[in-house]
């Protein structure tokens, strides 16, 4: 564990996060700043975008090697590929950070506020902001969405007209910054995680990615495409 501790800030001061994350390579700084921080992340694995669902295990299997090897708890959202293939319905050729991204990322943090508030957890974040390859404005109003949409859902039975805070609240994280990009390269060089080749979805595959057959293992500087 890095000796330079990342000071970060959970709104509310809750020591308790829901983290719902991709892939181990983005998780794994984020998860030890959090630590450090005296922050216990609860992982929560809801990826139902990714294809085929070998490559969901394989995903999956990295991140709870990483979570127990701090002795963290991890939860599998479960794999529900055909459902996300509908609600993306006619936004199969839109761009990477196009339509399909956002309509992708509501439906994952959805899913796992949802399970926040299950869980009695008031913050909810996600690794997603840990990659360049995705926008950060979009996973944000995402996130807002997702958190904003559980008024309803209220357990304390509150009218929604009423609820002046969501129960649950998105924590808007840059996680690219306070050097958690450098961390995450030595981390990911320690652990030797599997190195996805597309962000997840069969619609984001390349060529490369849909023709090899040989799982990637990070040995440089490589970002990972989730």
């Amino acid at each position: 564990m890095a000796k330079n501790r990342n000071i970060i800030h959970v709104p509310m001061e809750e020591k308790t996060v829901l983290l719902h994350t991709c892939c181990a390579p983005c998780s794994s700084a984020i998860i030890e700043a959090m630590v450090q921080n005296g922050i216990t992340p609860v992982i929560y694995y809801c990826n139902p975008n990714i294809y085929p669902y070998e490559e969901y295990q394989i995903r999956k299997n990295e991140c709870t090697r990483y979570a127990e090897s701090l002795g963290l708890e991890i939860v599998d959202g479960d794999y529900d590929h055909d459902v996300w293939l509908e609600a993306v319905r006619g936004l199969e050729s839109e761009p990477e950070r196009g339509g399909r991204c956002l309509r992708c990322f509501k439906i994952r943090l959805l899913r796992s506020a949802q399970y926040a508030l299950s869980r009695g957890i008031r913050v909810v974040t996600t690794t997603l902001a840990s990659s360049r390859w995705k926008s950060l404005d979009q996973i944000n109003e995402a996130g807002r969405w997702a958190c904003a949409a559980l008024v309803g859902e209220n357990q304390l039975g509150v009218e929604p007209s009423k609820v002046l805070v969501p129960p649950v609240i998105w924590w808007d994280q840059n996680w690219r910054k306070g050097g958690l990009q450098e961390r995450r390269l030595q981390i990911i060089k320690e652990y030797g995680f599997y190195n996805q080749r597309y962000c997840g979805c069969e619609f984001s595959m390349s060529h490369d990615a849909l023709t090899s057959t040989e799982p990637s293992l990070i040995s440089s500087g490589m970002d990972s495409r989730e």
